[in-house]
């Protein structure tokens, strides 16, 4: 079953966070806030998923700040 190796994969990322030294950064509580969505019994939790890594603004940068994506919105003002 496809989704079970999914998950899986997941608690084995997790198991590798709780053992590294260091902050949490804003990546890693997206992910806990997605998880948090997954775990409801809402029918709309592949878009919470997609809304907890994303930039909720409306209004787009003049320009980018990095080379590439890094994973998840780090809040603040589009930084």
């Amino acid at each position: 079953m496809d989704a079970r190796a999914r998950l899986i994969d997941i608690a084995a990322y997790m198991d590798r966070v709780d053992r590294a030294d260091g902050e949490t950064d804003f990546r890693h509580d997206a992910f806990r806030k997605a998880l948090k969505a997954l775990d409801s019994a809402q029918p709309d939790r592949a878009e919470k998923v997609l809304q907890a890594f994303s930039d909720p603004t409306d209004d787009p940068i003049p320009a980018a700040t990095t080379k590439a994506a890094c994973g998840a919105w780090p809040g603040g003002d589009n930084a």
